[in-house]
């Protein structure tokens, strides 16, 4: 059997990417051996090899892939295990080693592909509400509702109990009324909406979306400037003095918050109160088709790769 991983063998666009032979060797003490059933896509797979966060070519090929979901097949767990990895490095491939540590059961509703997109964006989430403070009966901006995170948040907002506005494409309305929040179209006047639905202000914003404009949106109906919180790092950001999340410089990472959301996710699932929406899948060795779906308009939800 010739096993495969999608690499990074330059910086740039998905014209990059490249599928190797892989052989991902034997757990180590404490690790797993997996086989992958399917691959979260997110945005940072992206912005790795795009030349943004750095171009030294000592550092190809990158890898790629920070979430999956799949069956143990060796190592520090039983053998035929379902399971959820995160944080992996590399889980774009048919095979993957991974602290024992990374794997949560699979939650057993979940397909394969729901399953590889819960991790990622949805501890991200978790970190973005959180840091917020948000809480029963209060109103919050969601920039970005219909994304990978953006889904996330708003349902866990709406299980504080506060009200959600929402933005995203008028395509992704109706799913978004699914989940009890309010959508609005993000190319029309969002200021005047929000003000029209709160006229004090809104108690905190939720955002996803880091563009300079929308964080100037998210500043003037804000109630208070140190409820908005961006999981996009940036200048801009860093210059309005807004709460950073994530991985980027002045970024609070989370990283013991993201941890112990993991297992908050898994047992939001089994309760029947989260939902994982996947938005396309592709096989593993249309990876690059894949992240020119992400950079382009597209369905709510997740981009999932199926090896």
């Amino acid at each position: 059997m010739n096993l495969r991983q999608v690499v990074a063998t330059g910086y740039g666009g998905p014209e990059q990417l490249e599928v190797r032979e892989h052989d991902p060797g034997a757990p180590d003490e404490g690790q797993v051996l997996v086989e992958v059933r399917a691959i979260g896509v997110n945005a940072w797979d992206m912005k790795s090899y795009s030349g943004t966060v750095g171009d030294d070519p000592d550092k190809l090929p990158i890898l790629l892939g920070g979430e999956c979901a799949g069956v143990v097949l060796d190592g520090a767990l039983t053998a035929g295990d379902e399971v959820v990895v995160h944080p992996v490095s590399g889980a774009y491939a048919d095979r993957v080693v991974a602290k024992a540590t990374s794997c949560l059961p699979k939650p057993a509703g979940l397909s394969w592909e729901e399953a590889a997109g819960l991790m990622l964006t949805g501890t991200a989430a978790a970190h973005l509400v959180a840091a917020t403070g948000v809480r029963d009966g209060e109103v919050v901006l969601l920039n970005g509702a219909a994304g990978g995170v953006g889904l996330y948040a708003a349902q866990l907002a709406r299980r504080r109990g506060a009200r959600v506005l929402g933005t995203a494409l008028p395509g992704d309305h109706d799913l978004l009324r699914e989940l009890d929040v309010e959508p609005f179209d993000f190319r029309e006047d969002v200021e005047a909406w929000v003000r029209e639905q709160a006229p004090e202000g809104v108690d905190a914003v939720l955002d996803a979306v880091g563009a300079p404009p929308v964080l100037d949106l998210s500043l003037a109906v804000a109630k208070d400037r140190a409820r908005v919180a961006t999981l996009i790092p940036s200048s801009a950001a860093a210059e309005r003095g807004l709460t950073q999340l994530g991985f980027g410089e002045g970024a609070d990472p989370g990283t013991e918050l993201r941890a112990a959301a993991r297992h908050d996710l898994v047992r939001a699932i089994e309760e029947g109160w989260l939902r994982v929406v996947v938005a396309e899948t592709f096989p593993l060795d249309r990876a690059a088709d894949a992240h020119r779906a992400m950079a382009a308009p597209h369905g709510a939800g997740k981009i999932v790769l199926v090896p």
